[in-house]
């Protein structure tokens, strides 16, 4: 189809008359995305499908059971056949254009004065794409825009503040990039602030427009800069103002990353806040050392903590893994409780340092053992202890056993 004398128009059909002529599968499916837009969608045909009889009985439709009348076209803005007969589509589109109807010819675009794109929504964006009368192609180039858009490949930042200002607690993953969601990959490239953290996946920053606000509140261990009702009010602030506002957290918001009382804050504070899941360190970084958390006749659960927590009252089982962040510092501490609670001295232990990163780490020992060897690699933070039977199954392990 020639581009000449086309003008591409976004058509609003909500509450106006749009009449489908015909009842099979193009109908079908122009009928119920006519419905999806609120459109007054009359269908006139004998015989319908099943989906369109399921949309007539929710009263979404209205069925003229008969065929096609020149009358069927009164106070229509859109009409849409596709009866399968070259005749009543030619009649159909001849009454409509002596009507100034605007009507989309099923198969047969060419002599159509009006035809639906291959369309796809991503937030409150719509991609509409024509293949020049090649559905099939339109399709596929919807598609690779969609794809790109769901991913942040392609801008998505509104160049006018939004009417009100979000939050999005988004979990960065275990330090890969690759590792973060295509959801989250999305809302950064929506954004217009960015507070990090230090655990979170700063190469997504050099792919941020220059004039997206960056807020690093990177937390050390024992050492919190900026205190958490600090960070809780930058959120609240930020997203006053009309902003798209990611806090982008290393790992899961809500696994140890205080995600939870931010939520609260934002919410107290009337502030719109979504909450996007990431890949918890506790599970990618024992994966990408070769240790599954569990693994049958090995381990059965696991208990993820902090050094800083009771670490006795894990359950005492050798089918049972724990899972240590934030523990480098309290390992010795840590390894002793357990000897002491009665857990076997000989229990495998692995350290992963900077896990899923291209500087990951991975040292093994025993509870009697690895706090020495800790000490004498210089491990350190960031890093996640995995205690248990399934360190047996990482290469570490059996390179060194």
């Amino acid at each position: 189809m020639s581009a000449g004398g086309n003008f591409p128009l976004t058509l609003r059909v909500a509450g106006r008359k749009v009449v489908v002529v015909g009842g099979g599968h193009v109908a079908t499916r122009r009928a119920l995305a006519l419905v999806e837009a609120r459109a007054l969608v009359t269908v006139v045909s004998p015989i319908i499908s099943e989906s369109l009889s399921s949309a007539v009985g929710r009263g979404e439709i209205i069925w003229l059971e008969r065929g096609y009348q020149q009358s069927d076209l009164d106070g229509a803005w859109v009409v849409q056949t596709a009866t399968a007969s070259p005749l009543i589509d030619e009649q159909v589109a001849v009454d409509a254009d002596a009507r100034q109807i605007w009507c989309l010819k099923g198969g047969d675009p060419e002599n159509a004065t009006a035809w639906a794109p291959a369309v796809a929504r991503i937030g409150d964006v719509m991609v509409a794409v024509s293949g020049g009368g090649d559905a099939g192609r339109a399709s596929a180039l919807r598609d690779g825009v969609a794809a790109a858009l769901q991913s942040g490949d392609l801008p998505m930042r509104h160049r006018t503040h939004h009417p009100e200002g979000f939050v999005a607690l988004v979990g960065g993953g275990p330090g890969d990039a690759g590792l973060l969601t295509t959801r989250g990959r999305r809302l950064l490239a929506e954004a217009d602030v960015v507070i990090i953290d230090r655990l979170a996946p700063h190469g997504v920053l050099q792919e941020l427009a220059q004039d997206v606000e960056v807020i690093d509140v990177g937390k050390m261990p024992d050492h919190h800069p900026i205190p958490q009702d600090e960070i809780n009010d930058l959120l609240v602030d930020r997203a006053r103002k009309g902003n798209v506002v990611v806090r982008l957290k290393g790992g899961d918001p809500y696994v140890f990353g205080r995600g939870g009382e931010e939520l609260i804050a934002c919410q107290e504070a009337g502030v719109h806040v979504e909450v996007v899941p990431g890949v918890t360190s506790a599970i990618a970084v024992a994966a990408s050392a070769g240790i599954p958390v569990t693994h049958r006749g090995m381990s059965r659960g696991f208990t993820v903590l902090t050094a800083h927590d009771d670490i006795v009252n894990v359950p005492r089982s050798t089918t049972h893994t724990i899972v240590l962040l934030m523990g480098v510092s309290r390992l010795r501490s840590a390894c002793s409780a357990l000897v002491e609670a009665s857990n076997d001295p000989e229990t495998p232990v692995a350290i992963v340092e900077s896990g899923c990163t291209p500087d990951q780490r991975v040292t093994v020992g025993t509870l009697s053992t690895i706090a020495d060897r800790a000490d004498e690699i210089g491990a350190k933070p960031p890093a996640v202890t995995i205690i248990g039977r399934v360190v047996t199954l990482s290469p570490a392990w059996q390179a060194t056993h």
